[in-house]
């Protein structure tokens, strides 16, 4: 018993280390000239960010993930995209736009 609790304790840890470099690279890759950011590389992000952000607390002697926003902001985030997607709430649905729109028609999610 005690080695397939190590055997999760390592796979946790590994998988919580690949979704903390995969957030890095779209990170990097959601930036586009002139400020603006990719829609769909940012929202892959940040869904990323949110899967690191809920498995932390399963890999032992770990600190939090380091990013811009804490949990909270996390959860806030996957209520609104839920409320989005199901078109709930106040809030209008999220438009994702080409990537051959002008820099002043991409929406600005985080800079």
């Amino acid at each position: 018993m005690n080695d397939l609790a190590t055997v999760r304790a390592l796979e946790f840890e590994k998988t919580y280390n690949e979704l903390l470099r995969t957030a890095a690279r779209l990170d990097r890759l959601r930036r586009l000239e002139g400020g603006s950011v990719e829609a769909h590389a940012t929202a892959a992000m940040y869904a990323v960010r949110f899967a690191a952000t809920i498995l932390c607390p399963t890999v032992p002697a770990t600190q939090p993930p380091r990013f811009p926003h804490g949990p909270e902001r996390a959860l806030q985030l996957a209520a609104t995209w839920r409320e989005a997607v199901l078109e709930l709430g106040k809030r209008p649905a999220l438009r994702l736009i080409a990537g051959g729109a002008a820099p002043s028609q991409r929406m600005p999610l985080d800079k």
